[in-house]
């Protein structure tokens, strides 16, 4: 890992576990990055430096891990937090919008007054993948009649060609592989 007195490289905090969670697939674990207090406040601090000025006035998390790196970038842009959550976990009235998955769909919410017709809404989740997730998570903003302002991620596994579902729009990440 790095030394203090030399810049971070984000990447360093990410380690690989073979076939997890099945055979074949080479996971991006976050959580040696989330553990150290300096890797996590660099990480923190340019994703904000990347959205500071943009008028950014609500930060919207993705389940789950999107509400790790959502929380405190809105507190540093010193804006509202807007959970999106998987169908049934949100307790007032909802928006919704079904995705498909490799293997069937899956359904995100809202709640029906978390986004402001014309309200600059940044979309935080910690990877891109295939994009789908982050992709419904856009329909449910401008729905409400959100812009969406900006897309950010801690991580974007490029050979997965999720950005490519988000044209159109500003994506930015981290680190990228």
């Amino acid at each position: 890992m790095t030394s203090t007195s030399e810049p971070i490289r984000l990447e360093d905090w990410v380690r690989d576990i073979p076939n997890f969670p099945q055979e074949g697939v080479l996971f991006k674990d976050i959580t040696p990055l989330l553990q150290d207090p300096k890797a996590f406040h660099v990480a923190m601090d340019r994703l904000a430096a990347h959205y500071a000025g943009a008028g950014i006035e609500a930060v919207v998390g993705v389940e789950s891990r999107g509400f790790i790196f959502g929380a405190p970038l809105a507190y540093l842009l010193n804006c509202g937090f807007v959970p999106v959550r998987k169908f049934g976990k949100l307790p007032f009235e909802t928006v919704s919008v079904e995705y498909a998955l490799e293997y069937g769909t899956n359904v995100v919410e809202l709640h029906t007054d978390a986004i402001k017709p014309g309200q600059r809404v940044l979309i935080v989740d910690d990877l891109l993948a295939t994009g789908g997730t982050v992709s419904a998570s856009i329909e449910l903003v401008e729905k409400m009649g959100g812009h969406v302002a900006g897309i950010a991620f801690l991580v974007e596994l490029g050979f997965l060609k999720g950005r490519e579902r988000l044209q159109g729009h500003d994506v930015f990440a981290l680190i990228q592989y």
